[in-house]
């Protein structure tokens, strides 16, 4: 990968520049949850892919898909081929509990055979450290935010308040994948209500984020559990 790698701060002043510009920038993040949905079929079989932890979890319900999904597999790879921004996890990091093959090494293997060569990457847990962020929500203040979520009321109420007092113009639920559609129609029909967009709906987040903006022109944040931090203080 020859991407150049963004510090905290260069992320920071790359969504600030875009925001001030008002122009589209979209953050997107890779962990396993994103490498198993690309290697369906790809890099491994299906019947490897679905012996996973992960897309046991994903067939209960539990990750807003269901396996196997050959559409989402190929819109998560070309959203990565488009987006900003890509976090993915440095070599050796142990910051997702995940087992190593699911990480870094399997998104090596992914981002070859897709030919994904980000021009700007950070760390994929970068929505940790935007949630802990005062300069981050600093940057919100008076925009107009939309909000794509499981967990809408709960998250609303919260940034609502102190210490964030962010303007949440519309909060849409997002609970699995059969909603893209609709979502991102109602998105793009409605792109003049708001300035920045937040995603916390799993792998299904990726395409959100890229797709809004692509379509809507707007600043598009894949925002991951980065919901549970400001929840609950942590992020699972």
């Amino acid at each position: 990968m020859n991407s150049i790698y963004l510090e905290m701060d260069g992320v920071l002043d790359q969504l600030e520049a875009a925001l001030l510009e008002e122009r589209p920038l979209s953050l997107v993040r890779v962990g396993d949850g994103e490498n198993i949905v690309m290697s369906q079929e790809t890099v491994w079989t299906t019947e490897q892919v679905l012996q996973e932890r992960w897309a046991i979890k994903a067939n209960l319900g539990q990750k807003g898909l269901r396996l196997p999904n050959m559409q989402l597999r190929d819109e998560v790879a070309a959203s990565l081929q488009r987006a900003s921004i890509v976090g993915v996890l440095p070599r050796g990091d142990n910051t997702i509990k995940a087992p190593d093959y699911l990480k870094r090494p399997l998104t090596d293997m992914l981002f070859a055979h897709y030919g994904i060569s980000p021009p700007l990457t950070c760390h994929a847990c970068v929505n940790r450290e935007l949630a802990q962020n005062p300069r981050f929500w600093q940057m919100l203040a008076g925009r107009r935010v939309l909000l794509v979520t499981r967990e809408t009321e709960a998250l609303r109420a919260t940034l609502e308040r102190e210490p964030y007092q962010l303007n949440i113009v519309t909060a849409l639920p997002f609970d699995s994948y059969d909603q893209m559609q609709d979502t991102l129609e109602w998105i793009q029909t409605n792109q003049h209500t708001f300035d920045v967009a937040l995603f916390s709906c799993g792998v299904n987040a990726v395409v959100l984020a890229e797709r809004t903006a692509a379509l809507a022109g707007k600043v598009a944040i894949d925002f991951g559990k980065a919901n549970n931090i400001i929840l609950k203080g942590r992020a699972n």
